[in-house]
């Protein structure tokens, strides 16, 4: 619909609008209506009946005009159904007045409307944060429960080559791959092959608990519990204990979780 045809449908439409407001004038009678702004008149039957499909027409015009031309046309549109225009207005009530403002909310919640649209689309392609974090999240998990589980062992003793309690102590790497296995991490047996797996972290201040903390060259290995302390089975003659760490007595450190 073009905007001249809107602005002669909407002169059409306040005619029966006025007709409805006043049946008894109105009944089998006919109005004419003409907008100064177009130059264009409008003649109606007076059936006392508004056309929703109408006023859903001049709408629809609106919307498939620029931002401009709707602008205008909804200017047009308000002067036609309140009187105001440069030419005649007839018909004009309390009842067109109204309708000028639902036009004008209308035109309101359009632009309302599409920048809720434009904001909606915006945080839809924006990741959530949970998305982000999940794997952090989850990794952190596994470290506590990995931890807890090393922690049972506290008070096993050292033994050469022991990698379960059925040989009647650990060593160091025993300990390691024995704890990383029972939450699915695959590790190998011995330290020196340990400390290749997974990423190199640069220092005990990046360090995160459940990372691996290898010494004296690959001799020795242990799991960073955080704050400083790692847990380990130490040597023959002692038993797994927490113990402190510095970065002078650390060769590497390894990222085996995340």
């Amino acid at each position: 619909m073009s905007m001249t045809q809107a602005l002669t449908r909407v002169g059409e439409i306040r005619t029966e609008i006025s007709a409805l407001q006043d049946p008894t004038a109105a009944r089998g009678a006919s109005s004419t209506g003409t907008t100064g702004t177009t130059g264009t008149t409008g003649t109606a039957s007076g059936t006392g009946t508004a056309s929703a499909t109408d006023f859903a027409s001049v709408l629809a015009a609106v919307g498939a005009g620029d931002a401009k031309g709707s602008s205008d046309l909804f200017g047009s549109l308000l002067s036609s159904l309140t009187g105001s225009s440069t030419g005649t207005g007839t018909g004009t009530s309390p009842g067109s007045l109204d309708l000028a403002g639902l036009f004008s909310s209308l035109a309101a919640g359009s632009r309302s409307a599409g920048s809720a649209t434009s904001a909606g689309a915006a945080a839809a392609v924006t990741p959530p944060a949970a998305a982000t974090t999940g794997a952090a999240t989850g990794a952190a998990g596994k470290a506590g429960a990995i931890l807890d589980t090393a922690k049972q062992y506290l008070g096993v003793p050292y033994v050469w080559g022991g990698e379960s309690l059925a040989e009647g102590g650990l060593d160091c790497s025993g300990l390691v791959q024995l704890v990383f296995g029972a939450h699915g991490v695959d590790l190998p047996r011995v330290a020196k092959d340990q400390m290749r797996q997974g990423t190199e972290v640069a220092s005990l201040a990046q360090a995160q608990p459940g990372d691996l903390v290898v010494q004296r060259g690959g001799k020795h290995i242990g799991i960073y519990l955080g704050d400083g302390q790692m847990i380990h089975a130490p040597k023959p003659g002692r038993t797994v204990e927490i113990t402190p760490v510095t970065d002078a007595s650390v060769t590497t450190i390894r990222r085996v979780l995340g």
